[in-house]
């Protein structure tokens, strides 16, 4: 489908960031390596969070009602939801730095991808939202980088 509401598009987000919850979680409960399943643990906490701030925005009381029922023509749907899609089913648990790799892909594209809505915002408070949105996941790519490098250097 062509057109989408902003809020489509959030809670799509959110729904993603459950699902890497989920796939966390679950590789967590079937690891061995300490490690791992501390950064595992540390993740499926970062991406509930994440999902928590963005169903706050989808509740009835928002700020961001009017942005969020906003409409957008975009004919390739969402630009990188095929990527992101395939994401949480190539999760590894082997090793600490390739499950910051995959945790950054994820986050870098979504950050790519709230930019691109902005770039193409019909409005100012939808660009602010979404740039909100971009630089949001910029402060969590840097603390993942921090957290999951003390837990590698643990």
């Amino acid at each position: 489908m062509r057109f989408h509401q902003v809020r489509e598009l959030v809670d799509w987000a959110a729904d993603y960031h459950a699902r890497l919850a989920e796939q966390y979680s679950r590789l967590a409960a079937s690891g061995d390596d300490e490690r791992v399943r501390m950064a595992l643990e540390y993740l499926a906490e970062r991406e509930r969070k994440l999902q928590a701030d963005l169903l706050g925005y989808l509740d009835d009381g928002s700020d961001h009602r009017s942005v969020l029922d906003t409409w957008f023509d975009d004919p390739n749907d969402f630009p990188h939801p095929p990527v992101l899609e395939r994401l949480p089913d190539s999760i590894e648990g082997s090793s600490v730095s390739a499950l910051l790799a995959t945790a950054l892909t994820a986050h870098r594209t979504l950050q790519d991808l709230y930019a691109h809505r902005a770039d193409r915002a019909g409005g100012i408070h939808e660009r602010e939202f979404f740039e909100a949105l971009a630089k949001g996941h910029e402060g969590e790519v840097r603390r993942l980088v921090r957290d999951m490098q003390r837990l590698e250097d643990y």
